[in-house]
């Protein structure tokens, strides 16, 4: 039976046989950052299969997204919440949206921080402890990080607005202070001093761990977790080498990239018997 997550898609299948004017050119890719080592990755792998280059964008998903809605060139968006390409879907701008990706958010701590998953969320209240978070709307890990702040809620009454009003929103805003060149963001905040826990995908830990060793990994409580599905999507007007590129990634081969860079892979075949 044919995947749900691909019908979309392969509605659009007959396009990328079809001659194009912009065949040479290269496929527009908007990513959410927290996809730069896979999707770079499978890129490379989609050029090196179909001989077609792929241009890059990464950045937070809400401003990505609002970059296209205010008329910049894109042809694929690959966002981390449905959310953003939904709305660009909506308002006529983009195809179909599917599932092509899941993640999920884990809290990072400096070295001297004594933290577990059971002493989590005391320690995201201690008014010792610098929490960072990124920037709802502009960033959907900052919407995920607050969604775990309003679980928090049901956990300990009160949590919910003294998390959103302790959270040093650090990254993914217009405004925010970049990273040095080719160093992970949240490692980088850690280090510095600037935030002493860090809730972020757990895709970050391999990242974190090579450059700034020392770092704990700390799984959010069952009562705390919050999950991140990553929405896919071709813009209307695209050229037949984009869908080709957005199939790629629905494929088993863009989908194994993804899986080896701590992602759930929905459309790979299951593997449990």
């Amino acid at each position: 039976m044919r995947h749900p997550l691909l019908a979309g898609l392969l509605l659009m299948a007959g396009l990328v046989t079809a001659p194009a004017a912009r065949a040479q050119e290269p496929v527009l890719l908007h990513a959410a950052g927290s996809l730069r080592a896979a999707l770079t990755e499978v890129a490379q792998a989609f050029t090196a299969q179909s001989r077609l280059a792929v241009k890059p964008a990464f950045g937070a998903s809400g401003l990505l997204k609002d970059r296209i809605a205010r008329g910049e060139a894109a042809e694929v968006f690959a966002s981390a919440d449905l959310g953003n390409p939904r709305a660009l879907a909506q308002a006529g701008l983009a195809g179909p949206v599917v599932l092509f990706a899941r993640n999920e958010l884990c809290a990072f701590a400096r070295p001297e921080v004594a933290v577990t998953p059971e002493t989590l969320l005391e320690r995201m209240l201690d008014p010792a402890i610098k929490l960072g978070t990124s920037t709802p709307r502009a960033d959907p890990s900052g919407d995920y990080a607050f969604q775990v702040f309003a679980r928090a809620e049901a956990v300990k009454p009160g949590a919910k607005a003294a998390l959103e009003a302790r959270a040093l929103q650090l990254t993914g805003g217009p405004g925010s202070a970049p990273a040095p060149e080719g160093v992970n963001v949240y490692g980088h905040n850690l280090a510095s001093g600037a935030a002493d826990l860090f809730l972020a995908y757990c895709t970050n830990a391999a990242p974190i761990a090579k450059e700034q060793p020392g770092m704990k990994l700390v799984r959010l409580p069952a009562a705390l977790a919050v999950g991140a599905d990553y929405g896919l999507t071709v813009m209307t007007g695209a050229s037949p080498n984009a869908w080709r590129f957005a199939m790629f990634i629905l494929a088993r081969n863009g989908q194994e990239i993804l899986a080896r860079y701590g992602f759930a892979a929905p459309t790979l075949p299951r593997t449990d018997g």
